[in-house]
């Protein structure tokens, strides 16, 4: 979008809630591609989105996460703690300033979680007191799921497991060009074999209905 076509979809009441897709670059094995996390949250957002706009939109997504973990494989990129709760947080400002004062940080990658979870009330009271009316929240897609919903689709239990059947199932439906069949007997983990592109379009319809009604409880309050 343009600079006038955000500016006029404002003016118009438009555009009330934001979705910031948040993931990571990192090894998924030897058969997801390295954008996977960012990959699958951003789908989910932009489905979500396609179903409420103009109600919602979705900004760039903050594709770098917290993965030092992982910086034994060539190919992954990390963000210190900090550098990433500080590009979060300007983020969510920035949308705030705008007028846009739900947003939901979307995310896909587990090593997010805690660190930003426990910055979020600070930033939820800062920006309330300074702008009012305002509702932000963090959630990874997978937390919409039940255990008990995800064991009666899959063939092996567990979920987000990386880079297993959950994971794997979901990229098989949304970015099979991302998946390397032929490397599953070198995955190291022997149930990513049992992973469908059909297992995934059950979970992902599934992510994507609940997180809808997440966003649809933020517009209504």
């Amino acid at each position: 979008m343009t600079r006038r076509e955000v500016r006029e979809a404002l003016a118009l009441g438009q555009f009330k809630a934001a979705i910031v897709a948040t993931g990571s670059i990192e090894q998924h094995l030897e058969h997801l591609a390295l954008e996977n996390d960012i990959a699958s949250s951003t789908f989910m957002a932009e489905r979500v989105a396609e179903r409420l706009y103009p109600q919602v939109l979705v900004t760039a997504p903050v594709s770098i996460g917290i993965a030092e973990h992982h910086m034994h494989s060539a190919g992954t990129l990390t963000a210190k703690p900090g550098t990433w709760l500080a590009v979060m947080f300007d983020a969510v400002e920035s949308l705030v300033r705008h007028g846009v004062k739900n947003v939901l940080m979307l995310n896909g990658h587990v090593k997010n979680s805690a660190i930003t979870k426990a910055a979020l009330p600070q930033w939820q009271q800062f920006l309330e007191r300074e702008h009012g009316g305002v509702d932000i929240r963090f959630h990874s897609y997978w937390e919409v799921l039940n255990e008990q919903f995800v064991n009666s689709v899959q063939k092996t239990p567990g979920f987000p497991a990386h880079a297993k059947e959950f994971e794997t199932s979901i990229t098989m439906h949304i970015r099979p060009e991302n998946v390397r069949v032929d490397a599953f007997p070198y995955s190291e983990d022997a149930g990513v074999s049992a992973s469908t592109a059909e297992t995934g379009r059950k979970l992902t319809d599934k992510i994507v209905d609940g997180v809808e009604l997440m966003v649809k409880e933020m517009l209504a309050k």
